[in-house]
């Protein structure tokens, strides 16, 4: 008898550490990977998709949230005040809300709105936030209490952009890194305590809409920045910082000579010396690799795998992503260039209002979870796929909503899946993933993506 209650109780324990939490507090996910380390999930939903845990109405922008705790963090624009909110990630019921006036204006027919996720320093317990018009704040996440503000635009003049100010900050230990984008700030760290500036470095490439990341390069940390503004003739390229002093070790150009082009989709670090970094104006994907003195040399190209503004994701020595307008998934060998497959979706159907409709990824996104890769098209259809160098299976489908411009990734944590719906009814909705009967615990650190890319 008593073995069986021991069992008994041990099961139990079991089934509640079943599934394993993970924050996503900045732009890209907990290691700037888009992977969490999240485990126990029911990834098998219905075409009807997951259940609806709530939505919440909002404004207008492609920003996505960040997570951090019971506390869900996103910037939106709603007439001409641009708010950061926090919301219960339980509930979605507002905790607090931040606003301040935005001026807006528009390109080539397309309004500005906000492109910049917040980010969460879980430290300090504050939210940093980029707005559209170059407003860089600190905010305690506790209440939403103002700690320092600032302008870009005041500080360093006004940055040469098409849609305003669109790259996500980047804390790093104590500073917060921002790709400002003037000719000579093109990228700066302040104090992330009190907005004071610790280095600027110039550059003649402007500020893009690519958000930057810290990788370990050859053992040492690196600051990676796509940097790309308006400029006549187009010039940009991948910029290899050194984090704590702004030096800049070497430059990479790679962008498009069209005028309009514009670079948004982050580096993609692969392994201990290799970082991918997109465009989709013609040049489209290189893998670059750099020595131990942190010179780049290009390793290979591939103009059908350009991405807008979604990043591609590294995982097992393969890079994944939805290149071009059309939607194709795309797989790459990451070490030799090798088209690997890809594929269209367009026979793949989804229920929606009664009957099948075919599924058109457009600007899709792809996070890694549990195993599995979850993807979001930028029309609302929502899949898990299994992906591996041989091909892919689709575990399930569904049809979360039906309008365009879903163009940020969806977001993982504490079991919950959040999915910013852009048009029709602007809202952010949340998914239940958890598996009957789980609580989530701490998810312990997962392994970096380092695996070594061999020639």
């Amino acid at each position: 008898m008593f073995h069986l209650i021991l069992l008994s109780v041990w099961t139990l324990v079991l089934g509640a550490a079943s599934m394993r939490a993970d924050d996503w507090p900045h732009f890209l996910g907990p290691r700037y990977d888009l992977h969490s380390a999240e485990t126990g999930l029911n990834l098998d939903f219905p075409e009807t998709g997951p259940r609806l845990l709530w939505e919440v109405e909002r404004g207008r922008g492609h920003a996505g949230p960040v997570i951090s705790g019971d506390k869900v963090v996103f910037l939106h624009q709603i007439e001409d005040r641009e708010q950061i909110r926090c919301v219960s990630a339980e509930t979605g019921k507002t905790l607090w809300e931040f606003a301040y006036e935005v001026k807006t204006d528009q390109s080539y027919g397309v309004v500005d709105a906000p492109r910049s996720s917040p980010v969460i320093d879980p430290k300090t317990a504050t939210v940093y936030s980029l707005g559209n018009d170059g407003d860089l704040v600190c905010l305690a996440l506790s209440d939403g209490h103002l700690i320092w503000r600032l302008s870009l635009p005041k500080e360093f003049g006004k940055s040469p952009n098409f849609f305003g100010y669109g790259s996500s900050p980047l804390v790093d230990q104590d500073r917060l890194i921002v790709n400002v984008g003037t000719p000579e700030a093109c990228v700066v760290a302040f104090n992330k305590k009190d907005g004071t500036i610790l280095w600027k470095t110039a550059h003649k490439w402007g500020g893009s809409y690519s958000s930057p990341i810290v990788a370990r390069l050859h053992g040492q940390e690196k600051l990676l920045v796509y940097a790309a503004g308006k400029s006549k003739p187009p010039v940009g390229g991948l910029l290899c910082l050194d984090p704590e002093t702004g030096r800049i070790d070497s430059e990479f150009a790679w962008r498009s000579s069209n005028f309009t082009s514009i670079v948004a989709a982050s580096p993609v670090a692969c392994g201990d010396r290799h970082v991918f970094i997109t465009e989709d104006y013609g040049l489209g994907g290189v893998m670059v690799e750099y020595d131990d003195r942190f010179q780049p040399r290009l390793v290979w190209p591939s103009p059908e795998f350009g991405c807008q503004f979604q990043t591609p994701i590294y995982h097992d020595g393969v890079i994944y992503g939805a290149g071009g307008n059309g939607g194709l998934m795309l797989a790459f060998d990451a070490a030799s260039g090798r088209h690997l497959w890809n594929e269209p979706f367009y026979q793949t159907k989804i229920e929606w209002q009664g009957r099948p409709v075919s599924l058109s990824l457009g600007h899709a996104h792809l996070i890694h979870v549990d195993g599995h890769f979850l993807c979001l098209g930028e029309d609302g259809a929502l899949l898990c796929l299994t992906l591996d160098a041989s091909g892919y299976q689709i575990r399930s489908k569904a049809r979360l909503f039906y309008a365009p411009e879903a163009w940020a990734p969806p977001v993982i944590s504490g079991g919950r899946l959040y999915i910013m719906q852009n048009e029709f009814g602007p809202r952010l909705l949340c998914y239940d993933l958890r598996k009957s009967g789980d609580s989530a615990t701490s998810a312990p650190e997962a392994p970096s993506q380092t695996a070594v890319l061999k020639r």
